[in-house]
C-alpha cells in the first residue's frame, strides 16, 4: 500500500513552523508496512489544495491530511475534499453539542462559527477528538481511504493511533516494513553508487524485495535498506544477507551496519 501525507496551512510555508506531524505519521504507517511515497504542504488556497489532493488520489492508495479543520474561514480542508469527491457537507448536531460542552466546561460561550466543525462530508465516519473541537474524518473514496486529522499534534496523534488500531491493521495483513541503515566513510557517493548498482537489481528481483536509498552527508555516505516482510525474523534474514553483500563490496569503509554514528562506533572501540 502506498500513502501520501498533506499538511494544510499557510503557516506551514513559513520559517516559523515545521511539519513534525508527517514524521510521526510516517513512522506509524511504516510499522504497518505502508510505504509513504509523497509528502506535500499546501497553503490556505482552495485551488492549490484541490490540485494537490487530486494528484495524490491518482497515484496513492491512502491519503492523510492534517490541519485545516478549524472553525475559521481559512480552514478549508473539509470543504475542498468534500467538493473534490462530490459529496455534500451535512450538519451533525451531536458534534456541535460536544463542542458546546468543551466551551461550557471553561465557562465560555460557544461562538457560532464553530458550527463549521460539525459539517461532515456525506458518508464520512467521524473520528472523536478528546483533546480539541475538530473531529477527524475517515472517508471511503472508492477503494482509497482519505483521513482528515486536526493539525495540533496533541490532537492528531491519539486520533491517528485509534485509526491504525481500529481500521488500518486489518487492511495491511501481516506484512510490515523493516529498515536498516549502513554508514560508509572514505568513499564518494558516486563511487558507492557504482559498486551498489548490480545489487539493486538483485534485491528488487528477490522474493522479499529490498528498496534502497543512498544519501551523502558530511564525512559519510548513508545507505538505507527497507524490506517489507511477514515477520521480523524473515526481515532480519533478508537484510542481514544484503548487509553482508554490501560489506563484501565496500570492505572496512562500512563502519556501521545498524545505524550507529561515527561517535558511537569510536566510543565503543575505546571502551574495548
Amino acid at each position: 500500500m502506498k500513502a501520501e501525507i498533506i499538511a494544510v496551512g499557510s503557516e506551514m510555508l513559513t520559517p516559523a513552523h515545521v511539519d513534525t506531524n508527517s514524521l510521526y505519521i510516517t513512522e506509524r504507517l511504516n510499522e504497518l508496512g505502508i510505504d509513504v511515497q509523497g509528502k506535500s504542504v499546501a497553503g490556505d488556497d482552495r485551488g492549490v489544495l484541490r490540485a494537490i489532493v487530486a494528484d495524490a488520489l491518482r497515484r496513492s492508495d491512502l491519503l492523510i491530511l492534517t490541519g485545516g479543520l478549524g472553525p475559521t474561514d481559512d480552514d478549508i480542508t473539509r470543504e475542498v475534499v468534500a467538493d473534490l469527491i462530490g459529496q455534500p457537507l451535512e450538519y451533525h448536531p451531536e458534534i456541535f453539542e460536544l463542542i458546546e460542552k468543551r466551551f461550557l466546561a471553561r465557562g465560555l460561550r460557544t461562538p457560532e462559527i464553530n458550527r463549521r466543525q460539525a459539517m461532515v462530508p456525506r458518508g464520512a465516519t467521524v473520528l472523536p477528538n478528546v483533546n480539541g473541537t475538530a473531529p477527524g474524518l475517515w472517508i471511503e473514496h472508492g477503494q482509497k481511504p482519505i483521513v482528515l486529522l486536526p493539525g495540533p499534534p496533541r490532537e492528531m496523534k491519539p486520533i491517528l493511533d485509534a485509526v491504525i488500531q481500529e481500521r488500518m491493521r486489518a487492511r495491511t495483513g501481516t506484512l510490515r516494513l523493516y529498515r536498516r541503515v549502513l554508514r560508509i566513510t572514505g568513499q564518494s557517493e558516486s563511487s558507492v553508487e557504482e559498486q551498489m548498482q548490480p545489487l539493486y537489481a538483485h534485491w528488487l528481483a528477490a522474493p522479499v524485495k529490498i528498496i534502497s536509498t543512498i544519501l551523502a552527508s558530511l564525512g559519510q555516505i548513508e545507505l538505507h535498506l527497507a524490506a517489507i516482510a511477514a515477520s521480523p525474523e524473515e526481515a532480519r534474514r533478508v537484510l542481514d544477507a544484503a548487509v553482508a553483500q554490501v560489506v563484501d563490496r565496500l570492505g572496512r569503509d562500512v563502519f556501521s551496519v545498524n545505524g550507529e554514528t561515527m561517535q558511537q562506533v569510536v566510543g565503543e572501540l575505546c571502551r574495548t
